[in-house]
């Protein structure tokens, strides 16, 4: 390559060397005789020379600064790569930000109640749906049917706890059931319980509407109140279907919940400040 380079630039000098000689001669020659002429007759030879010069110039330049160029562009490349980095970092760091502020507004508008912070550290039995094991126990002030939540919503309850660990049933067992309402129809009187579908999705059922009840697909069901277990206005989850029974009379939903149960890490526990009872409102 530097063989090559040092011919190139021998030749560029050569024919530079040339052309300008070329044009020094005809540019002295002022008379208009047969050389006069001939001077003006290769004017037009002379700019296609310095074209053909200044075009082998450049060609040399971009040629030689090639290396420069590709090493900018090098860098622009790792630039561009974090900035995207640091934009999906941001993106992550507003996600998580909106989810515990929902946190934040239920604590206020529910200012009677602890919320004991936990982390799942295993599986209870074969998987998900028997539940997790979290990372605190009685020794933290948790109780057996106290209620767990995430920031995306209702989570389940607990099932059972030792000195410092505790195990958490999700609402998509169909041993939980929980008294829900219909957030725009504000019929209260649905129960929800853990459902699978034809293709064994984990969802939750809402059954027990009234038959004119005007539950609709994309309709958020919420958590009611009712029997003072779990607090109300907790989001389960929203509409997917709704069934009609004409035998009970009665219509049930198929409900997608608002949790991802194969994505939490770190749930939060309901303790009501009042520890003589386990109550709700």
């Amino acid at each position: 390559m530097k063989l090559f380079k040092n011919k190139l630039a021998v030749t560029v000098i050569v024919l530079s060397v040339a052309f300008l000689g070329l044009i020094i001669f005809t540019a002295s020659k002022e008379t208009k005789g047969p050389m006069g002429a001939a001077g003006d007759a290769l004017n037009p030879i002379q700019k296609i020379a310095y074209n053909a010069n200044r075009g082998v110039k450049d060609f040399v330049d971009f040629f030689l600064n090639f290396s420069d160029v590709k090493e900018e562009n090098k860098q622009l490349a790792k630039e561009n790569k974090e900035l995207k980095n640091e934009l999906q970092e941001y993106s992550n760091l507003k996600e998580e930000n909106d989810k515990f502020r929902g946190i934040l507004d239920f604590k206020e508008q529910h200012n009677n109640y602890n919320y004991i912070a936990t982390n799942i550290i295993s599986y209870s039995g074969s998987g998900i749906i028997d539940g997790y094991i979290v990372d605190k126990g009685q020794n933290d002030g948790i109780e057996k049917n106290m209620i767990v939540i995430s920031p995306d919503g209702l989570v389940g309850q607990v099932s059972s706890v030792g000195s410092n660990w505790a195990i958490v049933q999700g609402i998509i067992n169909e041993n939980v059931n929980v008294s829900v309402k219909v957030e725009n129809t504000k019929d209260n009187t649905g129960i929800l319980k853990g459902y699978k579908d034809n293709s064994n999705n984990l969802l939750v059922k809402v059954s027990n509407l009234p038959v004119d009840s005007q539950v609709k697909e994309g309709d958020v069901i919420m958590t009611s109140g009712l029997g003072f277990l779990y607090p109300k206005d907790i989001k389960v989850g929203t509409v997917m279907s709704v069934e009609e029974d004409k035998v009970k009379v009665m219509k049930s939903a198929v409900v997608k919940p608002s949790v991802d149960f194969s994505k939490l890490e770190e749930l939060y526990i309901v303790a009501p400040k009042d520890k003589k009872e386990i109550k709700y409102d």
